[in-house]
């Protein structure tokens, strides 16, 4: 037999209406979930946090007002659910994300789905309502079949009712009789009838409700076009076959439904509600049948209640039926107790509640005094907040306590109480539930339900003006700067006869109350105030505070007779009882605080005893609330400091430790503007080793100070990184992550940035153990909260977010789809390119940068000089790595081999992930910010790019090569060509060599190859990698060196001032000193030699030139036994000071505070320019010097050549002469030093002109074979020039020790100087015959094979 089919407009209608009555009603939603939560199978628990996230994600998508984040929030959240198994839960928060997102046939689906997987819940918990007008009108049948089969039970039970005279009489009026006393009225065999036909019952809905869900479902899909549905057969028995019955729905179908007695399809004969009845008369044995579960369900039906809860009056119910009430208020009582068991166990209950709440019990009528009654609805669950209804919600209260839950737990059976009420009832020796009657299996209470903690946490907040019911007289509220309430808990009173205070015990303890306030206001004598103090504080320990009580002495008058005991006692326990009382009542009493504030003096002299050593005082200093300005005024810091790192002192248990209120305090100054003030205590706080303490607080009890102790570590770090190392060693992070789901959004990101800036440290393997106890920690997914928070996070906020969020997912291998990594990513490419804030693009490239994954101790990235370092320019590397050693232990380095190991496998994993997504995106997002205006940008973004195009010569191919060079080929050029920063160029040339290697990149290239090779040559000489690159490209090449051939540009003739004894280069310049004493600068420009100065003030020859690069002073040294100094900054140079040096300068070499010269006589003179001097090495005769790192090599006229080291005066023989009396001497002209060797040059006696020694250990190394007599040498990058007699230098290989080409100065003369320019590009000789002459390398053009 069939029923009336339905349509897919009415199906969407209803679902419709459900779901966007849900959207709107956010604590009914939250009530909802609540209960989903509880209903998860014990298999279901892998997926809670998941749900939990998913929820959370909803819940800020309905929140937000930008549809963006809203449609992103959506799509996570959807994601995240079909990733998992499908639960009631999940089916349920899909219908209402399809809601959102304007999908109603897939939303209606979803919500059908609970329906099928669970309908018990769906029905009778979730949505009746639409239960009502969707399903149970098709189900009328089903529930008048069972209807008849409990009246037939029902009526036989009636008669037996009605002949039982003992309990009620016999009359045409009708008897109330509860279900309890008709419990015992049944047989054993009528109440097990019962009991199967509920069972069966029950089983028949769900058994229909899944039939007509499905069939719903398919209209959905069908949506009435392609096919007709036929409704299906209705179900009658759950164990056999369906049995079919026609009937036609009529017009009084609702009717029926009404007479029935059911409410939403629930049937329960016995097992009703404790408040309701059934009514037996003799005339009829028709019964009205009640619901019998608690109506916590739809919206409307939530309303319908609120305005009906608690309206019955207590005068119309018998004495008998409320006994009858109280012995029957379980809604789920179990039948296998006898009555006498169900009353004994109430009668325990209603004890236990007596005991909780004794005054609580006298306001309330009795009607309403057990909170475990099914009908007892809190007024709030229908009324939103600001209504002005701030009841709050069953769920948030206590059976037993009537309170709001402090410290909830929820046993087995699935029934929540306060910790300490379940455990006195315990502890009476009980081992039952006390709802469900349940035995329980442990007697041991659980963990603390921190969700529930957690959703009453979020309601106070939302009704800021609701009086929490479970705040007692005794408990005690502070409101602190964080909005939140810190609950001081109250101490139980006893709940034995024997412990309560007799009246006029309590009268008398009042007027000694009152007498002692009058001496502390009103005496002059100091002993008996302090009597007074002593006297009341007793009170205040010992009893319990009434409203009036507190209200007396939170008065001025009181409150002033504290203060001047603060300004007059000595008595050390006195003024420590004195701030107890003031904090006490400071924190249940505004008007105390208002007090306290009105006199600057009074708070003056509460600052002054807390320096002192009161620490006692900074906790009433906490509850006045100062501004920054006035904390930093009161110079309290070292104070705070003391107190921080002292012992708690337990003698008074205040409202608020001593170092919670410092923590706090501390947290508000690092918060001023002043930075010198913050930078100064911040050092202080390092110095003083206090930091530790501060760390411990990360696990304290209270939430607001662990944030405040968290925001202090984060200022510690970021103003004096080297204490991030103690921090990370110290720290428990899982309190830290537990705050994260709990605190508002500024907070939260206090919380992330603080995490991000402590995986920035030293050690890779430390970094990486640190990511995975943040990942790990907690009970929640830190990955799914941090990927939640990213959606609705700020603009300048969200690259810290995703950086931190991306580390977490790299901490495995790069799978092929993470949405956490894609999010991330995909982050810090659109802040990277949105240039409305500036402040994200510079964070979004930090964070690039950062993510290389090696830091200084302090903390800063080693990107830039790591990649230097990479490309042969270390020395920046190599100072910051000496002061690393310096600030660490020796044994931090112990397994340097194994965390350089594990540093390269982060960066290529990191690099990887980064230039894949999205085929190489970011190098677009890298180019667009390198043509920004901030300098600051465009050198992050320059470092970013030059780092990721280096790796992807490391990583594996991945086929994105072309798009980095489209992007990033031009920059790198142009800043190779035109950069006058040699790092920047250096940089730009690591980028280049990955692209060289490349066939297109190198076809690319070969326009450029002109700038390239110019810029090459510049490099050799810093940049071991623009050796290499030369080599590359000059495949096919003997050598290198041999790329190259030299070309005349200029020669002058300075014959009139004599020979050219010696010439030094400086930049684009040329300086020769001449036999004359003359000194002339030259410039060469356009292939000609032009003299742009000279300058005669010395008056015999100049022997000597030397260039103090640093400093831009050229040293001149004379026969005429002067030094001077020349200022060659600018265009003409001009002497700024003459040293007298006491003896003939023959050659002459300069450090920064001394000179080496050689004299007249033997030996070698040291002059300091303060005038002293001093005569070394005086048994040789000396002819060149060489100064090279504080060693001095000196070349001696009997072939000889030794070190004279010029801190220890030491001396060492490199090479031992020839004492010869009657033989021509053959001394060393030259001395050079070039990368750790000696190069010496004289005559060619042995065929040997040019030796190589060793600076270590004096071996000689290697030899230049000429046969030329050597006067003088220059040594480059690549080659070895030496100048002859007869007017020749030759050019010789460096590396190989091969001469390349000999070149002619065009005289007869010797070249006794030489000289290059910083590029080592040009060289200049002076001849003995006053020749200069000027000569170029010139690059010959590379092949076209060896381009491409």
């Amino acid at each position: 037999m069939g029923t009336i089919a339905t349509t897919s407009t009415q199906i969407l209608h209803h679902t419709t209406s459900f779901t966007s009555e849900i959207l709107s009603q956010s604590d009914i939603r939250r009530q909802i979930f609540s209960t989903l939560r509880c209903k998860l199978l014990p298999s279901d628990q892998i997926t809670l946090k998941p749900l939990k996230l998913a929820a959370e994600t909803l819940e800020n998508a309905i929140s937000t007002s930008n549809a963006a984040i809203q449609s992103s929030s959506l799509r996570v959240a959807e994601k995240l659910l079909v990733s998992y198994p499908e639960t009631t839960f999940s089916s349920f928060l899909l219908s209402l994300i399809y809601a959102l997102s304007n999908q109603p046939i897939n939303s209606s689906i979803s919500l059908l789905q609970v329906f099928y997987l669970d309908p018990s819940v769906a029905r009778s918990e979730l949505a009746p309502t639409l239960f009502e007008d969707l399903f149970l009108v098709h189900f009328l049948p089903v529930l008048q079949r069972f209807n008849e089969q409990r009246s037939t039970i029902l009526s036989s039970l009636s008669q037996n009712a009605n002949h039982d005279t003992d309990d009620y009489s016999i009359s045409d009026v009708s008897v109330v009789v509860p279900w309890s006393k008709l419990l015992s009225k049944m047989s054993g065999d009528q109440a097990l009838e019962l009991k199967e036909l509920e069972r069966n019952y029950e089983e028949v809905l769900d058994e229909n409700c899944r039939v007509f869900a499905k069939y719903f479902k398919e209209i959905l899909a069908n949506n009435d076009e392609n096919r007709s549905v036929n409704p299906p057969d209705l179900v009658f028995k759950q164990s056999e076959k369906s049995e079919e019955v026609d009937y036609r729905e009529e017009d009084d179908d609702n009717v029926k439904a009404k007479e029935l007695g059911l409410k939403n399809g629930r049937y329960n004969p016995i097992w009703a509600e404790g408040e309701r009845s059934v009514e037996f008369s003799r005339s009829s044995s028709k019964s009205k049948s009640p619901p019998f579960y608690p109506q916590r369900v739809s919206v409307n039906v939530l309303k319908r209640q609120n305005s009906r809860t608690l309206t019955t009056s207590p005068t119309s119910i018998s004495d008998s039926e409320m006994e009858s009430l109280s012995e029957d208020n379980s809604p789920n009582s179990c039948s296998s107790e006898s009555d006498a068991d169900i009353e004994e166990n109430d009668k325990e209950s209603a004890l236990l509640e007596h005991g909780s709440s004794p005054t609580r019990k006298q306001k309330q009528p009795v009607f309403a005094d057990s909170s475990r009654s099914p009908h007892y609805l809190m007024a709030d669950n229908g009324n939103p907040p600001g209504t002005g209804k701030h009841t709050p919600p069953k769920d948030f209260v206590c059976p037993i306590t009537s309170h709001l839950f402090d410290d909830p737990v929820t046993l087995e059976t699935g029934q929540t109480y306060e910790r300490r009420a379940i455990q006195e009832w315990l502890d009476r020796g009980n081992s039952t539930c006390p709802i469900t009657r349940q035995s329980l299996h442990s007697t041991q209470l659980p963990k603390t339900n921190y969700v529930l903690k957690r959703l009453i946490a979020s309601w106070q907040e939302k009704n800021p003006g609701a009086t929490p019911p479970h705040l007692s007289q005794n408990q005690q509220v502070v409101e602190t700067d964080h909005h939140e309430r810190m609950v001081k808990p109250e101490v139980p009173p006893s709940t034995s006869p024997n412990s309560v205070i007799s009246q006029a015990n309590m009268d008398r303890t009042i007027n000694k109350l009152r007498q002692a306030i009058t001496s502390l206001c009103m005496s002059e004598i100091l002993k008996e105030s302090e009597r007074a103090v002593l006297q009341i504080e007793t009170f205040w320990q010992n009893m319990n505070i009434e409203p009036d009580i507190l209200t007396m002495l939170s008065k001025p008058a009181v409150i002033n007779g504290f203060v001047e005991i603060l300004f007059n006692s000595v008595d050390l326990q006195v003024l420590k009882a004195t701030f107890f009382l003031l904090c006490e009542l400071g924190s249940r009493d505004e008007t105390v605080i208002h007090t306290l504030t009105r006199v600057d003096s009074d708070v003056q002299r509460i600052v002054a005893l807390f320096k002192e050593g009161m620490e006692e005082a900074i906790v009433l200093i906490y509850l006045l609330r100062p501004s920054i300005n006035g904390l930093v005024e009161m110079d309290v810091v070292e104070s705070l400091i003391s107190v921080i790192k002292g012992r708690a002192d337990d003698l008074f248990k205040m409202c608020l430790k001593p170092k919670t209120a410092s923590i706090l305090l501390l947290r508000q100054i690092l918060q001023s503007n002043e930075e010198n003030v913050v930078a100064s205590i911040i050092s202080t706080i390092v110095s003083s080793k206090v930091i530790e303490r501060i760390v411990g607080s990360l696990e304290a009890e209270w939430a607001v100070e662990r944030l405040a102790a968290v925001g202090i570590l984060r200022r510690c770090i970021q103003q004096d990184g080297k204490c991030r190392n103690t921090i990370a060693d110290k720290a428990q992070l899982a309190p830290v992550l537990e705050n994260f789901m709990a605190t508002r959004d500024e907070e939260r990101f206090e919380i992330v940035y603080f995490l991000s800036e402590l995986v920035k440290l030293n050690r890779r393997t430390f970094n990486e153990q640190i990511l995975n106890i943040i990942r790990d920690e907690g009970s929640f997914s830190t990955m799914h909260a941090l990927l939640v928070y990213l959606q609705t996070t700020l603009q300048d906020q969200s690259p810290i977010v995703a950086g931190l969020l991306l580390q977490l997912d790299l901490l495995v291998e790069p799978r092929k789809m993470s949405i956490y990594r894609e999010e991330a990513i995909d982050t810090l490419i659109s802040c990277l390119r949105n240039s409305e804030f500036p402040a994200a693009q510079i964070a979004a490239a930090e964070t690039i940068v950062s993510l290389q994954g090696r830091f200084t101790t302090s903390g800063k990235p080693l990107a830039r000089p790591f990649l230097l370092k990479r490309a042969g320019l270390d020395k920046n590397y190599r100072k910051l790595m000496r002061m690393e050693q310096l600030h660490n232990n020796p044994g931090d380095f112990e397994d340097i081999s194994e965390e350089e190991k594990a540093a390269d496998a982060w960066e290529r994993k990191t690099a990887f992930v980064l230039v894949s997504h999205e085929f190489g995106l970011v190098f677009e997002a890298l180019a667009e910010g390198l043509k920004s205006k901030s300098a600051e940008l465009c050198s992050t973004c320059f470092v970013a790019a030059t780092w990721l195009v280096y790796m992807l010569g490391v990583i594996p191919d991945t086929g994105i090569r072309g798009a980095a060079r489209v992007c990033l080929l031009k920059h790198f050029i142009s800043t190779f060509k035109s950069s006058k920063d040699i790092e920047d160029r250096t940089l730009s040339l690591l980028a280049l060599k990955s692209f060289i290697h490349d066939p297109e990149g190198l076809r690319d290239l070969s326009s450029y190859m002109k700038h390239i090779l110019k810029g090459l040559r510049e490099l050799r000489k810093s940049s071991s990698l623009a050796l290499e690159i030369m080599k590359l490209l000059s495949e096919g090449q003997d050598s290198s060196a041999e790329l190259w051939n030299h070309k005349e540009l200029a020669q002058v003739d300075s014959a009139e001032n004599g020979e050219v004894l010696s010439i030094v280069s400086f930049k684009d310049k040329f300086f020769s000193g001449h036999s004359d004493g003359t000194i002339k600068v030259w410039a060469s420009r356009d292939s000609i030699l032009h003299l742009v100065q000279e300058i005669r003030e010395h008056t015999k020859a100049i022997t000597s030139l030397y260039v103090l690069q640093s400093g831009e002073r050229l040293y001149s040294g004379s026969l005429d036994k002067t030094t001077r100094v020349w200022s060659i900054g600018n265009e003409q140079i001009h002497c700024v000071q003459v040293h007298d040096m006491k003896d003939q300068v023959h050659n002459l070499v300069v450090a920064n505070s001394i000179s080496c010269f050689i004299p007249q006589g033997a030996g070698v003179k040291v002059h300091a320019w303060n005038g002293q001097s001093k005569v070394l090495n005086q048994n040789k005769y000396i002819k060149c010097l060489a100064l090279d790192r504080g060693r001095l090599y000196c070349g001696c006229h009997d072939n000889s050549i030794q070190e004279l080291d010029l801190a220890s005066g030491t001396l060492s023989t490199i090479q031992s002469g020839s004492r010869k009396l009657l033989s021509k001497a053959h001394p060393i002209h030259a001395l050079q030093v070039h990368n750790g060797l000696v190069y010496s040059a004289s005559t060619a006696l042995d065929g040997v002109a040019v030796k190589i020694w060793s600076t270590t250990n004096y071996n000689m190394m290697g030899s230049l074979p000429t046969t030329s007599e050597v006067r003088s040498m220059v040594i480059s990058s690549e080659l070895v020039y030496l100048g002859c007699k007869g007017g020749i230098v030759e050019v010789w290989d460096l590396k190989k020790q091969t001469r390349i080409e000999i070149l002619q100065t065009g005289t007869n003369g010797k070249v006794l100087c030489m000289s290059l320019d910083p590029n080592e590009e040009v060289l200049v000789t002076g001849t003995s015959e006053g020749r200069i002459q000027v000569k170029k390398k010139k690059a010959p053009l590379l092949q076209t094979s060896n381009i491409h």
